[in-house]
Protein backbone atom coordinates (compact mmCIF):
# COMPACT_ATOMS: atom_id res chain seq x y z
CA UNK A 1 0.00 0.00 0.00
CA UNK A 2 2.75 2.45 0.86
CA UNK A 3 4.68 1.91 -2.19
CA UNK A 4 1.12 2.10 -4.63
CA UNK A 5 1.18 5.60 -2.78
CA UNK A 6 5.19 6.35 -3.14
CA UNK A 7 4.41 5.66 -6.93
CA UNK A 8 1.23 7.87 -6.65
CA UNK A 9 2.94 10.94 -5.45
CA UNK A 10 6.38 10.46 -7.83
CA UNK A 11 3.73 10.22 -10.69
CA UNK A 12 1.98 13.20 -9.40
CA UNK A 13 5.15 15.16 -9.01
CA UNK A 14 6.71 14.33 -12.94
CA UNK A 15 3.42 15.18 -14.05
CA UNK A 16 3.10 18.63 -12.32
CA UNK A 17 6.87 19.10 -13.15
CA UNK A 18 5.78 18.54 -17.15
CA UNK A 19 3.03 20.72 -16.68
CA UNK A 20 5.90 23.51 -15.47
CA UNK A 21 7.91 22.81 -17.98
CA UNK A 22 5.06 23.05 -20.89
CA UNK A 23 3.90 26.24 -19.65
CA UNK A 24 7.87 27.93 -19.54
CA UNK A 25 8.48 26.85 -23.21
CA UNK A 26 5.17 27.87 -23.83
CA UNK A 27 6.29 31.23 -22.19
CA UNK A 28 9.60 31.46 -23.78
CA UNK A 29 7.79 31.34 -27.05
CA UNK A 30 5.71 33.78 -26.58
CA UNK A 31 8.60 35.92 -25.20
CA UNK A 32 10.85 34.88 -28.33
CA UNK A 33 8.04 36.12 -30.96
CA UNK A 34 9.56 38.09 -33.32
CA UNK A 35 8.73 41.81 -33.63
CA UNK A 36 8.54 43.13 -36.75
CA UNK A 37 7.41 46.79 -36.03
CA UNK A 38 10.53 48.18 -37.67
CA UNK A 39 10.78 45.75 -40.34
CA UNK A 40 7.22 46.52 -41.23
CA UNK A 41 8.25 50.03 -41.66
CA UNK A 42 11.30 49.45 -43.95
CA UNK A 43 8.68 47.17 -45.96
CA UNK A 44 6.47 50.02 -45.99
CA UNK A 45 8.82 52.39 -47.22
CA UNK A 46 10.55 50.23 -49.62
CA UNK A 47 7.37 49.00 -51.49
CA UNK A 48 5.91 52.95 -51.44
CA UNK A 49 8.71 53.84 -53.22
CA UNK A 50 9.03 50.69 -55.66
CA UNK A 51 5.71 51.78 -56.55
CA UNK A 52 6.82 54.87 -57.27
CA UNK A 53 9.82 54.33 -59.43
CA UNK A 54 8.76 51.41 -61.12
CA UNK A 55 5.54 53.57 -62.36
CA UNK A 56 2.65 51.12 -60.90
CA UNK A 57 -0.54 52.29 -61.24
CA UNK A 58 -1.56 50.44 -57.59
CA UNK A 59 0.18 47.44 -56.00
CA UNK A 60 -1.27 45.85 -52.91
CA UNK A 61 0.53 43.16 -50.91
CA UNK A 62 0.37 41.24 -47.29
CA UNK A 63 2.62 38.81 -45.24
CA UNK A 64 1.21 35.37 -43.80
CA UNK A 65 2.80 33.49 -40.92
CA UNK A 66 1.30 30.24 -40.73
CA UNK A 67 -2.53 31.53 -39.70
CA UNK A 68 -1.52 35.08 -38.81
CA UNK A 69 -1.34 38.44 -40.88
CA UNK A 70 2.05 39.95 -40.24
CA UNK A 71 1.55 42.75 -42.52
CA UNK A 72 -0.69 43.91 -45.46
CA UNK A 73 -0.75 47.39 -46.88
CA UNK A 74 -1.24 48.79 -50.34
CA UNK A 75 0.51 52.04 -52.45
CA UNK A 76 -0.78 53.75 -55.67
CA UNK A 77 -4.16 53.72 -56.96
CA UNK A 78 -7.03 51.11 -58.22
CA UNK A 79 -8.91 53.72 -60.52
CA UNK A 80 -6.43 56.18 -61.37
CA UNK A 81 -9.12 58.30 -63.42
CA UNK A 82 -11.05 58.06 -60.31
CA UNK A 83 -8.23 58.29 -57.83
CA UNK A 84 -9.45 55.48 -56.17
CA UNK A 85 -6.42 54.10 -53.80
CA UNK A 86 -5.21 50.48 -53.72
CA UNK A 87 -6.28 48.49 -51.01
CA UNK A 88 -5.49 45.32 -49.21
CA UNK A 89 -9.14 43.77 -50.15
CA UNK A 90 -8.82 45.66 -53.80
CA UNK A 91 -9.61 42.75 -56.50
CA UNK A 92 -7.47 41.91 -59.49
CA UNK A 93 -6.99 38.98 -62.06
CA UNK A 94 -4.66 36.68 -60.75
CA UNK A 95 -4.75 35.06 -64.23
CA UNK A 96 -2.68 31.94 -63.51
CA UNK A 97 -2.72 31.75 -60.17
CA UNK A 98 -6.21 30.39 -61.05
CA UNK A 99 -4.67 26.64 -62.02
CA UNK A 100 -4.28 26.76 -58.03
CA UNK A 101 -7.67 26.39 -57.87
CA UNK A 102 -8.31 23.89 -60.85
CA UNK A 103 -5.61 21.66 -59.28
CA UNK A 104 -7.09 21.24 -55.83
CA UNK A 105 -10.56 20.69 -57.42
CA UNK A 106 -8.92 18.01 -59.57
CA UNK A 107 -7.09 16.76 -56.34
CA UNK A 108 -10.49 16.36 -54.39
CA UNK A 109 -11.86 14.20 -57.04
CA UNK A 110 -8.86 12.51 -56.89
CA UNK A 111 -9.24 11.85 -52.68
CA UNK A 112 -12.92 10.70 -53.86
CA UNK A 113 -11.92 7.63 -56.30
CA UNK A 114 -13.53 9.34 -59.51
CA UNK A 115 -10.00 9.70 -61.43
CA UNK A 116 -6.75 8.56 -60.63
CA UNK A 117 -3.69 10.93 -61.24
CA UNK A 118 -2.16 8.25 -64.43
CA UNK A 119 -5.75 8.15 -66.14
CA UNK A 120 -5.66 9.60 -70.01
CA UNK A 121 -7.37 12.58 -71.30
CA UNK A 122 -9.33 10.77 -73.63
CA UNK A 123 -10.58 8.55 -71.23
CA UNK A 124 -11.92 11.44 -69.13
CA UNK A 125 -13.16 13.80 -71.58
CA UNK A 126 -14.71 12.54 -74.56
CA UNK A 127 -14.74 15.85 -76.60
CA UNK A 128 -10.48 15.55 -77.10
CA UNK A 129 -9.60 15.51 -80.32
CA UNK A 130 -5.75 16.61 -80.60
CA UNK A 131 -3.58 14.75 -82.83
CA UNK A 132 -0.54 13.21 -80.86
CA UNK A 133 2.27 13.47 -83.71
CA UNK A 134 4.46 11.44 -81.62
CA UNK A 135 3.59 7.78 -82.45
CA UNK A 136 5.51 6.65 -79.85
CA UNK A 137 4.81 9.36 -77.41
CA UNK A 138 3.63 8.05 -73.73
CA UNK A 139 -0.23 8.57 -72.93
CA UNK A 140 -1.19 12.02 -71.76
CA UNK A 141 -2.41 12.12 -68.52
CA UNK A 142 -3.96 14.16 -65.21
CA UNK A 143 -0.47 14.35 -63.81
CA UNK A 144 0.87 15.37 -67.32
CA UNK A 145 -1.50 18.01 -67.48
CA UNK A 146 -0.83 19.23 -63.77
CA UNK A 147 2.91 19.33 -64.12
CA UNK A 148 3.25 20.77 -67.93
CA UNK A 149 4.93 17.64 -69.09
CA UNK A 150 2.14 16.95 -71.41
CA UNK A 151 3.54 18.31 -75.06
CA UNK A 152 0.38 19.67 -75.71
CA UNK A 153 0.89 23.34 -76.90
CA UNK A 154 0.60 26.74 -74.77
CA UNK A 155 -2.42 27.83 -75.76
CA UNK A 156 -5.74 27.09 -77.68
CA UNK A 157 -6.19 27.64 -81.00
CA UNK A 158 -7.38 31.69 -80.43
CA UNK A 159 -4.92 34.28 -80.10
CA UNK A 160 -7.16 36.20 -77.25
CA UNK A 161 -4.26 37.06 -75.64
CA UNK A 162 -2.83 39.54 -78.33
CA UNK A 163 -6.84 40.05 -79.54
CA UNK A 164 -7.10 44.04 -79.12
CA UNK A 165 -11.12 42.96 -78.57
CA UNK A 166 -10.00 40.55 -76.08
CA UNK A 167 -12.24 38.02 -77.21
CA UNK A 168 -11.82 34.70 -74.93
CA UNK A 169 -13.06 31.89 -76.82
CA UNK A 170 -15.87 29.39 -75.48
CA UNK A 171 -15.27 25.83 -73.70
CA UNK A 172 -16.98 24.72 -76.74
CA UNK A 173 -14.81 26.23 -79.17
CA UNK A 174 -11.90 25.35 -77.68
CA UNK A 175 -12.85 21.78 -78.22
CA UNK A 176 -13.60 22.03 -81.55
CA UNK A 177 -10.74 24.04 -82.63
CA UNK A 178 -8.36 21.02 -80.99
CA UNK A 179 -8.58 18.83 -84.06
CA UNK A 180 -6.72 21.89 -85.46
CA UNK A 181 -4.10 21.58 -82.98
CA UNK A 182 -1.28 18.69 -82.40
CA UNK A 183 1.30 17.89 -79.57
CA UNK A 184 4.72 19.75 -79.46
CA UNK A 185 6.63 16.92 -77.87
CA UNK A 186 5.48 13.43 -77.03
CA UNK A 187 4.50 13.10 -73.13
CA UNK A 188 6.85 13.27 -70.28
CA UNK A 189 9.58 14.69 -72.32
CA UNK A 190 10.01 18.57 -71.78
CA UNK A 191 8.38 21.28 -69.38
CA UNK A 192 6.15 22.97 -71.85
CA UNK A 193 3.39 25.83 -69.45
CA UNK A 194 0.19 24.87 -71.21
CA UNK A 195 -2.53 27.18 -70.38
CA UNK A 196 -4.41 24.59 -72.89
CA UNK A 197 -3.66 21.41 -70.55
CA UNK A 198 -4.78 23.22 -66.86
CA UNK A 199 -8.04 24.55 -69.49
CA UNK A 200 -8.65 21.15 -70.26
CA UNK A 201 -8.40 20.01 -66.39
CA UNK A 202 -11.14 22.10 -65.73
CA UNK A 203 -13.02 20.94 -68.26
CA UNK A 204 -12.60 17.51 -66.82
CA UNK A 205 -13.95 18.74 -63.49
CA UNK A 206 -16.74 19.42 -64.88
CA UNK A 207 -17.31 15.88 -66.27
CA UNK A 208 -16.66 13.97 -63.79
CA UNK A 209 -18.25 15.61 -60.95
CA UNK A 210 -21.26 16.50 -63.62
CA UNK A 211 -21.35 20.10 -62.24
CA UNK A 212 -20.63 23.29 -63.92
CA UNK A 213 -16.67 24.32 -63.28
CA UNK A 214 -17.70 27.75 -61.47
CA UNK A 215 -20.34 25.55 -59.32
CA UNK A 216 -18.23 23.50 -57.86
CA UNK A 217 -15.42 25.61 -57.42
CA UNK A 218 -17.67 27.74 -55.41
CA UNK A 219 -19.22 25.01 -53.30
CA UNK A 220 -15.87 23.08 -52.98
CA UNK A 221 -13.18 25.23 -52.50
CA UNK A 222 -14.60 28.68 -52.06
CA UNK A 223 -17.47 28.94 -49.63
CA UNK A 224 -15.58 25.98 -47.14
CA UNK A 225 -12.95 28.81 -46.89
CA UNK A 226 -14.83 31.87 -46.67
CA UNK A 227 -13.08 33.48 -49.88
CA UNK A 228 -15.67 35.80 -50.38
CA UNK A 229 -13.54 37.83 -52.76
CA UNK A 230 -12.37 35.15 -55.04
CA UNK A 231 -14.50 34.36 -58.06
CA UNK A 232 -13.99 32.12 -61.38
CA UNK A 233 -14.73 35.23 -63.29
CA UNK A 234 -14.08 39.43 -63.29
CA UNK A 235 -16.79 40.53 -61.46
CA UNK A 236 -18.16 43.02 -64.08
CA UNK A 237 -20.25 45.36 -61.73
CA UNK A 238 -17.24 46.19 -59.36
CA UNK A 239 -14.70 47.36 -62.06
CA UNK A 240 -13.54 50.37 -61.44
CA UNK A 241 -14.82 50.10 -58.15
CA UNK A 242 -12.91 47.44 -55.90
CA UNK A 243 -11.81 45.38 -58.97
CA UNK A 244 -9.11 47.09 -59.89
CA UNK A 245 -8.76 48.70 -63.68
CA UNK A 246 -5.55 47.18 -65.23
CA UNK A 247 -3.26 48.81 -67.67
CA UNK A 248 -0.98 47.70 -70.66
CA UNK A 249 2.73 47.34 -70.74
CA UNK A 250 4.81 50.75 -70.88
CA UNK A 251 5.17 52.00 -74.72
CA UNK A 252 8.19 53.38 -76.10
CA UNK A 253 6.44 57.06 -75.37
CA UNK A 254 6.35 55.96 -71.12
CA UNK A 255 2.44 55.73 -71.32
CA UNK A 256 0.52 52.88 -70.35
CA UNK A 257 -2.67 52.10 -71.77
CA UNK A 258 -6.11 51.28 -69.86
CA UNK A 259 -7.07 47.87 -70.61
CA UNK A 260 -10.69 46.75 -71.50
CA UNK A 261 -12.25 44.64 -68.74
CA UNK A 262 -12.26 41.01 -70.27
CA UNK A 263 -14.41 38.05 -70.30
CA UNK A 264 -12.10 34.99 -69.32
CA UNK A 265 -14.88 32.24 -70.35
CA UNK A 266 -13.59 29.14 -71.55
CA UNK A 267 -9.84 29.94 -70.35
CA UNK A 268 -11.43 30.42 -66.85
CA UNK A 269 -10.09 27.63 -65.29
CA UNK A 270 -6.22 28.40 -66.24
CA UNK A 271 -6.50 32.10 -66.02
CA UNK A 272 -9.88 33.52 -65.12
CA UNK A 273 -10.03 33.98 -61.66
CA UNK A 274 -10.39 37.14 -59.76
CA UNK A 275 -8.84 37.77 -55.79
CA UNK A 276 -7.29 40.08 -53.16
CA UNK A 277 -4.17 39.55 -51.42
CA UNK A 278 -5.98 38.93 -48.18
CA UNK A 279 -8.12 35.85 -50.01
CA UNK A 280 -4.68 34.60 -51.03
CA UNK A 281 -3.34 34.61 -47.45
CA UNK A 282 -6.34 33.16 -46.67
CA UNK A 283 -5.80 30.16 -49.26
CA UNK A 284 -1.98 29.69 -48.18
CA UNK A 285 -2.69 29.75 -44.64
CA UNK A 286 -5.33 26.53 -45.22
CA UNK A 287 -2.51 24.90 -46.78
CA UNK A 288 -0.19 25.55 -43.92
CA UNK A 289 -2.91 24.45 -41.73
CA UNK A 290 -3.00 20.98 -43.44
CA UNK A 291 0.41 20.23 -43.10
CA UNK A 292 -0.46 19.68 -39.23
CA UNK A 293 -3.99 18.61 -39.46
CA UNK A 294 -5.31 15.25 -38.36
CA UNK A 295 -8.70 15.67 -40.71
CA UNK A 296 -9.31 16.73 -43.58
CA UNK A 297 -10.51 19.85 -44.93
CA UNK A 298 -11.23 19.93 -48.34
CA UNK A 299 -8.06 17.70 -49.07
CA UNK A 300 -6.24 15.71 -46.88
CA UNK A 301 -2.95 16.12 -45.31
CA UNK A 302 -0.85 14.28 -47.07
CA UNK A 303 -2.55 15.11 -50.46
CA UNK A 304 -1.14 18.77 -50.04
CA UNK A 305 1.95 17.84 -49.38
CA UNK A 306 2.39 15.51 -52.16
CA UNK A 307 0.63 18.81 -54.26
CA UNK A 308 3.79 20.82 -53.04
CA UNK A 309 6.32 18.08 -53.66
CA UNK A 310 8.27 18.28 -56.93
CA UNK A 311 6.99 15.77 -60.09
CA UNK A 312 8.32 17.17 -62.77
CA UNK A 313 12.08 18.45 -63.16
CA UNK A 314 13.00 19.62 -66.40
CA UNK A 315 15.87 18.23 -68.50
CA UNK A 316 18.06 21.21 -67.99
CA UNK A 317 17.44 20.95 -63.98
CA UNK A 318 16.15 24.62 -63.96
CA UNK A 319 12.36 24.45 -64.13
CA UNK A 320 10.66 21.79 -61.68
CA UNK A 321 7.17 21.46 -60.62
CA UNK A 322 4.31 19.81 -58.53
CA UNK A 323 0.72 18.84 -58.96
CA UNK A 324 -0.60 22.24 -60.26
CA UNK A 325 2.03 23.87 -58.11
CA UNK A 326 5.45 25.65 -59.00
CA UNK A 327 7.96 23.95 -56.82
CA UNK A 328 11.71 25.97 -56.85
CA UNK A 329 14.53 26.75 -54.39
CA UNK A 330 13.82 30.54 -53.08
CA UNK A 331 16.64 33.41 -52.86
CA UNK A 332 16.73 31.83 -48.59
CA UNK A 333 17.81 28.46 -50.00
CA UNK A 334 14.59 27.65 -49.09
CA UNK A 335 11.69 25.13 -50.97
CA UNK A 336 9.28 27.63 -52.26
CA UNK A 337 6.00 26.87 -53.57
CA UNK A 338 3.32 28.66 -55.27
CA UNK A 339 2.58 30.56 -58.68
CA UNK A 340 2.44 33.80 -60.60
CA UNK A 341 -0.27 35.26 -63.44
CA UNK A 342 -0.11 37.50 -65.80
CA UNK A 343 -3.50 38.29 -67.67
CA UNK A 344 -4.00 41.57 -69.92
CA UNK A 345 -3.40 44.72 -66.96
CA UNK A 346 -2.48 42.63 -64.54
CA UNK A 347 0.28 40.72 -62.73
CA UNK A 348 -0.49 38.73 -59.30
CA UNK A 349 1.86 36.34 -57.31
CA UNK A 350 1.59 33.72 -54.31
CA UNK A 351 4.54 32.55 -53.06
CA UNK A 352 4.84 30.30 -49.73
CA UNK A 353 7.58 28.61 -47.73
CA UNK A 354 6.61 24.93 -46.14
CA UNK A 355 9.00 25.23 -43.95
CA UNK A 356 8.73 28.45 -42.26
CA UNK A 357 4.97 28.74 -42.86
CA UNK A 358 5.62 32.17 -44.52
CA UNK A 359 3.83 33.33 -47.70
CA UNK A 360 3.13 36.23 -49.44
CA UNK A 361 1.12 37.66 -52.04
CA UNK A 362 1.35 40.64 -54.48
CA UNK A 363 -1.18 42.28 -56.71
CA UNK A 364 -0.40 45.43 -59.33
CA UNK A 365 -2.92 46.40 -61.70
CA UNK A 366 -0.56 46.73 -64.43
CA UNK A 367 1.89 44.28 -66.99
CA UNK A 368 4.69 46.03 -65.83
CA UNK A 369 7.42 44.43 -63.27
CA UNK A 370 7.13 41.29 -62.19
CA UNK A 371 5.70 40.83 -58.88
CA UNK A 372 7.90 38.22 -57.37
CA UNK A 373 10.32 40.60 -56.85
CA UNK A 374 8.26 42.47 -54.59
CA UNK A 375 7.37 39.34 -52.71
CA UNK A 376 10.84 38.15 -52.59
CA UNK A 377 12.20 41.74 -51.24
CA UNK A 378 9.12 41.86 -48.66
CA UNK A 379 10.77 38.29 -47.42
CA UNK A 380 14.44 39.69 -47.48
CA UNK A 381 13.27 42.14 -44.75
CA UNK A 382 11.13 40.86 -42.60
CA UNK A 383 13.61 37.84 -42.38
CA UNK A 384 15.86 40.14 -40.55
CA UNK A 385 13.42 41.23 -38.25
CA UNK A 386 14.80 38.40 -35.72
CA UNK A 387 18.28 40.33 -35.81
CA UNK A 388 16.77 43.38 -33.92
CA UNK A 389 18.57 44.22 -30.84
CA UNK A 390 16.33 46.46 -28.63
CA UNK A 391 17.53 49.80 -27.53
CA UNK A 392 18.75 49.72 -24.01
CA UNK A 393 16.39 52.30 -22.92
CA UNK A 394 13.28 53.93 -24.05
CA UNK A 395 15.87 57.47 -23.92
CA UNK A 396 17.79 56.14 -26.48
CA UNK A 397 14.90 54.70 -28.71
CA UNK A 398 13.56 58.26 -28.74
CA UNK A 399 17.00 59.88 -29.67
CA UNK A 400 17.15 57.46 -32.67
CA UNK A 401 13.76 58.29 -33.66
CA UNK A 402 15.02 61.84 -34.62
CA UNK A 403 17.27 60.85 -36.82
CA UNK A 404 14.70 59.09 -39.05
CA UNK A 405 13.28 59.81 -42.29
CA UNK A 406 13.89 60.51 -46.00
CA UNK A 407 17.12 62.41 -46.76
CA UNK A 408 17.82 63.48 -50.52
CA UNK A 409 21.10 64.76 -52.19
CA UNK A 410 20.98 68.01 -53.89
CA UNK A 411 22.76 67.49 -57.25
CA UNK A 412 22.95 63.86 -57.71
CA UNK A 413 18.72 63.59 -56.51
CA UNK A 414 19.93 60.34 -54.97
CA UNK A 415 17.33 59.17 -52.36
CA UNK A 416 18.06 57.19 -49.18
CA UNK A 417 15.52 56.30 -45.81
CA UNK A 418 17.03 55.79 -42.57
CA UNK A 419 15.31 54.09 -40.09
CA UNK A 420 15.60 52.56 -36.61
CA UNK A 421 16.43 49.00 -36.16
CA UNK A 422 16.85 48.53 -32.49
CA UNK A 423 19.12 49.95 -31.01
CA UNK A 424 21.04 51.31 -34.05
CA UNK A 425 20.05 52.96 -37.52
CA UNK A 426 19.58 51.37 -41.24
CA UNK A 427 20.22 53.01 -43.86
CA UNK A 428 18.54 51.82 -47.22
CA UNK A 429 18.93 53.82 -50.58
CA UNK A 430 15.93 54.11 -53.08
CA UNK A 431 15.24 52.39 -55.01
CA UNK A 432 16.24 49.46 -54.26
CA UNK A 433 16.65 45.87 -56.64
CA UNK A 434 18.06 44.01 -53.03
CA UNK A 435 15.80 45.78 -50.05
CA UNK A 436 17.54 43.10 -47.86
CA UNK A 437 21.16 44.49 -48.27
CA UNK A 438 20.32 47.14 -45.88
CA UNK A 439 23.43 49.13 -44.18
CA UNK A 440 23.75 49.48 -40.53
CA UNK A 441 24.99 51.87 -38.47
CA UNK A 442 25.92 52.03 -34.55
CA UNK A 443 25.99 55.07 -32.12
CA UNK A 444 29.33 56.65 -31.26
CA UNK A 445 28.28 59.59 -29.79
CA UNK A 446 25.77 62.00 -30.28
CA UNK A 447 24.96 62.61 -34.04
CA UNK A 448 28.01 59.86 -35.09
CA UNK A 449 27.47 56.61 -36.13
CA UNK A 450 29.56 54.10 -37.82
CA UNK A 451 28.13 51.34 -40.04
CA UNK A 452 28.48 48.16 -38.92
CA UNK A 453 30.83 45.65 -41.44
CA UNK A 454 29.62 42.17 -42.28
CA UNK A 455 32.54 40.78 -40.14
CA UNK A 456 31.46 43.16 -37.21
CA UNK A 457 34.21 45.73 -37.81
CA UNK A 458 33.56 49.68 -37.91
CA UNK A 459 33.11 51.24 -41.52
CA UNK A 460 32.49 54.79 -43.05
CA UNK A 461 31.60 57.38 -40.50
CA UNK A 462 27.37 58.83 -40.91
CA UNK A 463 26.99 61.96 -39.19
CA UNK A 464 24.17 64.45 -38.95
CA UNK A 465 23.49 67.67 -38.83
CA UNK A 466 21.07 69.91 -36.89
CA UNK A 467 19.63 73.40 -37.41
CA UNK A 468 19.83 76.42 -34.52
CA UNK A 469 16.60 74.55 -33.08
CA UNK A 470 18.12 71.27 -32.54
CA UNK A 471 16.42 69.62 -35.25
CA UNK A 472 18.11 66.82 -37.98
CA UNK A 473 17.98 68.97 -41.19
CA UNK A 474 20.75 66.99 -42.71
CA UNK A 475 22.87 63.69 -42.88
CA UNK A 476 26.41 63.79 -44.32
CA UNK A 477 28.26 60.02 -45.08
CA UNK A 478 31.58 58.93 -46.39
CA UNK A 479 32.59 62.41 -44.66
CA UNK A 480 32.00 64.23 -47.92
CA UNK A 481 28.22 63.81 -49.41
CA UNK A 482 25.53 65.52 -48.32
CA UNK A 483 22.15 65.09 -47.93
CA UNK A 484 19.18 67.23 -46.96
CA UNK A 485 16.14 65.77 -44.42
CA UNK A 486 12.90 66.35 -47.00
CA UNK A 487 9.70 65.13 -46.74
CA UNK A 488 7.86 62.42 -49.22
CA UNK A 489 3.69 62.47 -49.49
Amino acid sequence: MMKRIGMLLVMLCVFGLNQTVQAQEQDDKEESKTDYTEAITLVEVWLDAMQKYDELPGVSAIALKDQEVIWKGAFGEANPEEERAMAPNTICSVCSISKLFTSVAIMNLYEEEKLRLDDEIQDLLPEYDLEQQYQLSGPITVRNLLTHSSGLPRENKYSHWTDPSLEFPTKEEILKALEDQETLYPSSTYFQYSNLAMTLLGFVVEEISGQPYDDYIQQTILDPLSLSDTRPDMPKELWGSQLAIGYSYETMDGEQLKVDLFDPNGVTPAAGFSSTVEDLASFAAWQFRLYEAEDEEILHPATIKNMHNIHWMDSDFGTSWGLGFSVYKGPDGKKWVGHGGHCPGYKSTLAMIPETKMAYSVMINSSNPNPGKYAQGIHAILSKAGEIESAEDDTLAAELKEYAGYYQGEVMKSTSYVGTWGDKLVMMGLPSGDPGNFNTYRRVDKDHFVRIRDNKEDGESMRFIRNEDGEVIQMKYYDNYISDKISID
